[in-house]
């Protein structure tokens, strides 16, 4: 897949700096498992000179079961709000989940952990870690009384990546790691290899 990135009007990919190319180029080259489906999104254009985005699809037998998507953002000139990073990653994962587990108290703070483990697991190193894990729950009444209620979680977060000489594929990589977790799905047992992710199967330059 080629990912398309977006600047600020008036700046074009010709002078885009080297980091942020090669940020960009490590995204596409990480290694996510079989059921995520991921593809290049328009990313947002006012939060940083240049930014870089991907959204995903977690799906098991052709049900979709999470979604979510990753901007990794990047300022030449730093910014103390990213404890001085030039680099930042933006994410978001939505999953469905056991109506159940809405009322659990350790719901947020495991959530959070999903993330925070992913990023150790796929040695991640990062700074200044923040974001929300919000519980949604949906019930149905009147003519839609006999339909069962659903629940979501959904993790929002954002973190200063400390990349060496710029590679950012084992956040990418953390980050689908946290969209099959939420998503209920198993670890990937040890020793076992992780096929690359088919990416723009859908028609995506």
């Amino acid at each position: 897949m080629v990912a398309r990135e977006e600047t600020r009007p008036g700046t074009g990919a010709p002078d885009e700096p080297a980091e942020f190319t090669a940020a960009v180029s490590g995204m596409h080259t990480a290694r996510l498992r079989p059921e995520i489906f991921c593809e290049r999104m328009p990313a947002p254009q006012r939060i940083a000179p240049y930014a870089s985005a991907l959204s995903a699809d977690v799906t098991v037998d052709d049900t979709e079961i999470g979604t979510g998507r990753l901007i990794l953002l990047h300022d030449p000139d730093g910014n103390d709000a990213w404890a001085g990073g030039t680099f930042r990653c933006v994410a978001y994962a939505r999953a469905e989940i056991d109506v159940e587990l809405i009322t659990d108290p350790m719901l947020g703070e495991v959530g959070w952990t999903w993330l925070t483990d992913a990023l150790e697991a796929h040695g991640a190193s990062y700074a200044a870690a923040s974001g929300t894990v919000t519980r949604v729950a949906t019930e149905s009444f009147g003519g839609m009384g006999d339909e069962e209620g659903s629940a979501q979680v959904e993790i929002r977060a954002s973190w200063t990546p400390l990349l060496e000489g710029g590679d950012v594929r084992a956040h990418v990589e953390a980050w689908g790691e946290l969209l099959c977790t939420a998503s209920g799905l198993p670890p990937v047992p040890e020793g076992v290899a992780v096929m690359p992710s088919r990416r723009g199967q859908r028609g995506s330059a």
